[in-house]
């Protein structure tokens, strides 16, 4: 495979179609679902011709947009193991300055 090749590949990879899903249409109401994509690549070559190349393709639930009776909502994808991550840290927080709290107190006795 050659630049080339790989470039096109890429191109092809970050195409709309990749962010924005099938529209889809049940009563009268039409989601058009959407993705975060993120890509990237690289490569490289020596004077004997030796060379290679790689790209890679990550990508993840946004949302979508509603169309109903003209009006176009945003409705965001709910990423629960962000939600999970984010509950388990404030919660290891609160505990750090929590038990901070009761030395600080216990040593002043």
């Amino acid at each position: 495979m050659n630049v080339d090749q790989m470039v096109q590949g890429v191109n092809d990879a970050l195409t709309s179609r990749r962010v924005y899903g099938d529209p889809i249409e049940r009563d009268g109401v039409l989601v058009i679902p959407a993705a975060k994509v993120r890509g990237g690549g690289g490569g490289g070559g020596d004077n004997q011709q030796n060379g290679g190349g790689g790209f890679g393709l990550s990508a993840s639930p946004a949302g979508a947009y509603v169309v109903k009776g003209g009006d176009v909502s945003w409705v965001p994808a709910i990423d629960v193991n962000r939600i999970v991550i984010g509950a388990q840290v404030a919660g290891i927080v609160l505990f750090l300055v929590i038990r901070s709290i009761f030395k600080t107190l216990g040593a002043r006795r």
